[in-house]
């Protein structure tokens, strides 16, 4: 085991290192890595490492919900206001509602399988936007309007809501029976999650108050929590309908909005943990992808993403009605909709580690999406912003 991570770290880190100096984001170099030293191309990782690949993407899914709890600010997104609300939930309904009504001609599958395809696909990628926005930020493109923090405000919850809704469409595709009664659990499941985490992040708060605790500390004992939600999650599985991942990141945004410095000090070792965790969670999704069948499904997952993000864009327009942006600065939101990665690669394998019967589509069809939108959405963006925003005048030179 030990050589295989050698390999992933060193590997993945080199090759990722090379993609960044080519402009494009590190973690497409990580999943060629991946599909490199996996068992359909040379095979050189360890069967160890294999076996347990679903829990240490499940390790980097904790790290990136807590990343993203701890940077959602609430006083932000009441600033944005009803757009930043409307794009956290509507461009990622439209472009469900694409999937859903597409992938079953596409690949002959049933349309809950098609409804979980969708909840993969249907997220943004915070590794790829995050840092351009707090870039654009940082340089005031579009601050004058708060552009980037719409669309990280929106991006964050958007990613939340569809991690739920796969969770709970993949336990009824797990074997529970579709019914009236198991979609109202759904948020019955949610609201049960974000009330544990509010509950938590409370306790923790008076707990860093008025105890002396090191932020790396902090940082095991938010990891160490995070781990037994989702041990309760699949304890409770057959008694009470909840959420082990909603309160990872409730969690945090309680911290975040009660301790800011605190919140940013522990948010920063959380940042430093991904760099790891980011080369593990892509390296290992790689590994997983069966060349064979993915070179045969190219063209027509292509043309499924082309038609889903025409239909995301549409959903992005729709939350900008009555908004003061103009022309230029809309379809700039629209391109950042364009980029898939972290989530897609978090769950996309996990249909396939339960052994449901099209898991190979599912994994596929995910990292098929980053390998195609990731590197075309972050070229886009980085590309355009100088034409499509307006900097902020004083830091005009």
């Amino acid at each position: 085991m030990l050589t295989s991570l050698a390999l992933i770290f060193l590997c993945g880190l080199l090759i990722g290192s090379v993609f960044q100096k080519l402009k494009l984001p590190g973690l497409i170099g990580m999943l060629i890595t991946g599909i490199l030293l996996g068992p359909y191309a040379l095979n050189l990782l360890d069967d160890s490492i294999l076996s347990i690949s679903a829990d240490l993407r499940e390790l980097a899914l904790i790290i990136i919900l807590t990343r993203a709890g701890l940077s959602l600010n609430l006083s932000d997104l009441k600033k944005v206001g009803r757009p930043a609300i409307l794009m956290s939930l509507v461009p990622a309904f439209f472009e469900m509602l694409g999937m859903i009504l597409l992938a079953p001609a596409f690949f002959n599958i049933s349309l809950l399988d098609s409804a979980i395809l969708a909840a993969i696909i249907a997220s943004a990628s915070p590794a790829v936007i995050t840092p351009r926005m707090l870039n654009l930020i940082d340089k005031g493109y579009g601050t004058d309007k708060n552009i980037p923090q719409l669309i990280l405000a929106g991006d964050s919850v958007d990613d939340i809501t569809n991690i739920v809704i796969f969770t709970s469409l993949i336990e009824l595709a797990g074997g529970g029976e579709i019914s009236a009664v198991r979609f109202a659990i759904i948020p019955i499941s949610a609201l049960l999650g974000i009330a544990l985490g509010v509950l938590i992040g409370f306790l923790l708060t008076i707990l860093f108050k008025k105890i002396h605790i090191r932020d790396s500390a902090k940082v095991i004992l938010i990891l160490g929590i995070a781990f037994l939600f989702i041990t309760l999650e699949n304890t409770l599985d057959n008694l009470l309908p909840f959420s082990g991942l909603l309160p990872v990141m409730t969690m945090g945004v309680i911290i975040l909005n009660r301790l800011p410095v605190a919140a940013e000090r522990i948010s920063l070792k959380f940042s430093k943990l991904w760099v790891g965790a980011e080369i593990l969670l892509f390296v290992l999704v790689g590994a997983s992808m069966n060349i064979g069948y993915a070179s045969s499904a190219i063209l027509k997952t292509i043309i499924l993403l082309i038609v889903v993000l025409i239909m995301r864009a549409v959903g992005i327009l729709l939350c900008l009605i009555k908004t003061n942006l103009n022309f230029k600065e809309r379809l700039f939101c629209t391109f950042t909709g364009i980029p898939k990665a972290t989530v897609q690669a978090a769950i996309g394998a996990i249909p396939l580690t339960m052994g449901l019967p099209n898991g190979d589509i599912f994994l596929t069809v995910a990292i098929l999406s980053i390998l195609f939108t990731a590197p075309i959405g972050a070229f886009i963006i980085d590309k355009t912003y100088p034409h499509l925003l307006s900097k902020k005048a004083e830091l005009k030179k």
